[in-house]
């Protein structure tokens, strides 16, 4: 609540504060940002040097199988003709036979797209794989194809490892025997190459973050001091003005309460007797016109008679609702019973109120306080919480006084700030916190829901027996 003050409406002392640090703020959030810049660009750099690095040894390792590959069957392939179907079958075998590491394999296909050698991938042999796709739509075998007839060439896309069958980020470099129509390659799984570039990125993550934890606490640092200096320069003031104010508050509830309480007099006094003179009149008037013949006078009649009896009891119940005449005559504890018995013969809700006698009593603010408090949590019970059953508890203790209203209705809405925006709970928050009390609202949604209103008042507004001559029992 206090925090929320403190942003929203600000005092001078407040304001000096906010104007020292907000230069501050800006300041070291602007290093920050430059600071992480700098360094995930620097650290951007290295690692995709280092990448490029290790893409370049796997490459050279491809090109270095494929040399190997054609000097063990160039004697074979020089002598041969375009169609000889022996010296193809010895080239395929050896090409079958040089697999390498866990994965390693040499691949043939001819020009049409047909598969010719693929020794860890039997499945792949005498079958055209023209149009094949990766996973993300990367051609594959035309893309060999395509490199081969221009003579060599390298091409990534995404492979099924053999070895474990998961699919995985491959890098191949493709030859075309040209008299024969094949395309002749190795690829290698760069897997590896991509966990170290991603730990390199995770490792510079790291490092960018320890780098704002360093940057924040020093800017808490400074914030402390800077609060705590202007906490020291304007604790006295702060305190004048919160006491200045916290007189003004009271005395104006006390002025509400006077007019309150001058308003139920005039309206008890003055409107109540004039309408019951008016009823009966109009009582007269019906036994007038009952001994007559104008019966039909009758109906209309009768119904006045009951608005005016109703316009009575409503005036009756704004003069109680106003100021209670049992709070002053009989004291807290009478005034809530006759409340909540009112509560629960207009609405129909299960009321319960326990109180227990003790021997302290309660100033006459905070009577008022807990008596209004009452009324606003009852009323936003009828009007808001579907609720079937409410007790009250009232009583005092060591620590002061308590008040508990528990309702079994449907709850408070989660999102709900409520010290914030509802005009009722802002009324019981600011009229405990005059008499440096505590309120406290418990809620739960759902079938078993309800919520919990408490208000506690601290030991200092209860006064010995013979303390003050209106002062009334609590209960």
């Amino acid at each position: 609540m206090r925090l929320f003050r403190f942003f929203t409406r600000p005092n001078y002392a407040q304001k000096l504060s906010l104007l020292a640090t907000l230069p501050l703020l800006t300041a070291v959030t602007a290093i920050a940002v430059l600071v992480a810049y700098q360094s995930r660009a620097l650290a951007e750099r290295e690692i995709q040097a280092l990448e490029h690095q290790l893409l370049e040894a796997k490459k050279a390792e491809l090109r270095n199988y494929v040399t190997q590959a054609r000097n063990g069957f160039s004697f074979i392939y020089g002598r041969a003709q375009p169609d000889d179907a022996t010296a193809k079958t010895q080239v395929a075998q050896i090409l079958s036979s040089m697999i390498y590491g866990t994965d390693g394999f040499f691949f043939v296909y001819d020009y049409d797209g047909t598969n010719l050698v693929s020794p860890r991938q039997t499945e792949f042999i005498n079958r055209n794989w023209s149009g094949l796709r990766d996973e993300n739509g990367v051609p594959v075998v035309d893309e060999f194809i395509r490199l081969a007839r221009g003579g060599a060439g390298w091409h990534s896309f995404m492979w099924q490892k053999p070895s474990t069958g998961e699919s995985a980020q491959m890098v191949a470099y493709v030859v075309g025997l040209q008299d024969w129509r094949w395309a002749v390659g190795t690829g290698v799984f760069i897997d590896d190459v991509l966990a170290s570039v991603a730990i390199a990125r995770a490792e510079v993550e790291a490092r960018v973050q320890r780098t704002f934890i360093y940057i924040g606490a020093i800017a808490l640092t400074a914030l402390i001091v800077v609060f705590a200096s202007g906490m020291m320069l304007n604790i006295r003031e702060r305190r004048l003005a919160d006491a200045k104010l916290k007189e003004l508050t009271q005395r104006v509830f006390d002025t509400q309460e006077e007019e309150r309480g001058r308003v139920a007099r005039e309206l008890h006094d003055g409107i109540s007797q004039i309408l019951v003179g008016v009823r009966f009149t109009l009582d007269n008037a019906r036994r007038r016109m009952a001994r007559g013949d104008h019966d039909q006078a009758l109906p209309p009649l009768d119904k006045g008679l009951n608005n005016l009896g109703t316009a009575i009891s409503e005036v009756r119940r704004i003069s109680r609702d106003l100021r209670p005449g049992v709070l002053d005559d009989l004291g807290l504890g009478p005034a809530l019973k006759a409340l909540t018995s009112d509560f629960a013969s207009r609405t129909g809700i299960e009321t319960d109120f326990s109180t227990v006698v003790f021997s302290n009593r309660l100033d006459q603010n905070s009577k008022i306080a807990l008596y209004r408090i009452a009324q606003e949590a009852l009323t936003n019970i009828e009007r808001h919480a579907s609720a079937t059953h409410v007790s009250m508890d009232l009583r005092g203790h060591v620590k002061g006084a308590t008040m508990r209203i528990t309702d079994n209705g449907i709850g408070l809405p989660a999102s709900q700030d409520r010290s914030g925006p509802g005009i009722g709970l802002r009324n019981m928050q600011e009229r405990i916190e005059q008499l440096d009390g505590t309120l406290r609202i418990l809620s739960s949604r759902g079938t078993q829901g309800g919520t919990v209103i408490e208000a506690r008042l601290p030991l200092s507004h209860l006064l010995p027996p013979g303390g003050r001559a209106d002062a009334q029992l609590l209960p």
